[in-house]
């Protein structure tokens, strides 16, 4: 009896120890990784802290317009078949999406290409985004150009910023476009993966003329080419159709045709589309081949397997060739009339 008796007292402090130790444990766990109680808004819960869109958290007291569940636009359709939205003038409210976004604070960089005659291009560029880019938010341009001295001087918002990165000139336009993933990757595991959250890859020789903002921003944004967007069938998209290149897309297959002037999304979603690009371009040379239309073959393949977060349609790329069609009801960049044989370094040929 007295045996018993001990071994339930043995238990009872074995139990009592044990629950100490626990409630110890805990505490130590959360003194040590306390700072995951107090993530900023826009942050996941990831091990490497990357800048997510998260909590679509605004102020109290904010007034705007009341969003109706009846009236939108009916011209155009503003969701794709997996779900994402399609993003057109009409479907958001700039008013709650500045107040939402602008909370997060995600630092963006932006990569354009100034080779050659193409430095012409940069001060439109630049004095536009600073009017209708992301206002507000912190900017960095990352101008990729042979010739330094011909970056201009422009008075730039607070946060926002000019870095040239020196690269090699080249005999060919093409040489230039499937650079252009060559060397975004170098600075992106060099520079930018430090320095940023958000990427946009963009041309240069293109113009702001409205409100390019936050609406934008999803975990992988596609533009829709302005030429493709109405009535083609997929079959006759400019897809790469012959299967020797890694851009090859079977007839059948297809949802729509993306430009690769305008792309963005998350720095690392980006880096790895863009790495992607260089890649396949890389076995594509091995191989003696080269894909259509360069990195934008490579940019639909990936797009069409690994679906965009977020569509933009061709407000987000026009192009000042074309008239200005009833459903795009306002231009938000446009590509520039230029002389091809006279800027490019092959004639455009």
């Amino acid at each position: 009896m007295q045996r018993i008796e001990m071994w339930r007292n043995i238990t009872r402090i074995h139990i009592l120890v044990s629950v100490a130790c626990l409630v110890l444990l805990g505490a130590i766990y959360i003194l040590g990784n306390k700072e995951s109680l107090y993530r900023p808004v826009g942050f996941c819960p990831d091990s490497d802290n990357a800048w997510r869109i998260r909590d679509l958290k605004m102020q109290t007291g904010l007034k705007y317009d009341q969003p109706s569940t009846i009236n939108g636009r009916t011209d155009v359709n503003a969701v794709t078949n997996w779900n994402a939205p399609l993003v057109w003038e009409g479907t958001f409210d700039p008013v709650v999406i500045d107040a939402i976004y602008k909370k997060m604070d995600p630092r963006v960089a932006v990569l354009v290409f100034a080779v050659g005659k193409y430095t012409r291009f940069l001060k439109s560029f630049l004095e536009s985004a600073e009017k209708y880019f992301l206002v507000d938010f912190r900017v960095n341009y990352y101008i990729f150009t042979d010739n330094e001295k011909e970056v201009p001087e422009i008075q730039l918002g607070q946060g926002r910023n000019i870095v040239v990165v020196t690269i090699p000139g080249v005999n060919r336009w093409q040489e230039v476009v499937l650079g252009r993933m060559k060397w975004a990757t170098t600075t992106i595991d060099k520079q930018i993966r430090n320095e940023s959250d958000y990427l946009y890859m963009m041309d240069i020789d293109s113009v702001f003329h409205n409100r390019f903002g936050a609406e934008s921003l999803s975990r992988l944004s596609a533009v829709l080419h302005r030429g493709y967007y109405k009535a083609t069938l997929r079959d006759q998209f400019p897809y790469e159709r012959r299967p020797e290149s890694k851009a090859f897309i079977p007839a059948g297959e297809g949802d729509y045709y993306y430009t690769a002037a305008v792309w963005g999304g998350y720095l690392e979603d980006m880096y790895k589309l863009v790495k992607y690009c260089y890649m396949q371009s890389e076995e594509d040379a091995k191989n003696k081949i080269e894909a259509i239309w360069q990195e934008e073959s490579h940019l639909n393949k990936y797009l069409l397997y690994n679906k965009p977060s977020k569509v933009l349609s061709p407000e987000y790329l026009w192009s000042d060739y074309d008239r200005i069609p009833e459903d795009i009801k306002v231009v938000r960049i446009s590509q520039l009339v230029k002389n091809y044989a006279e800027v490019r370094p092959n004639g455009g040929h």
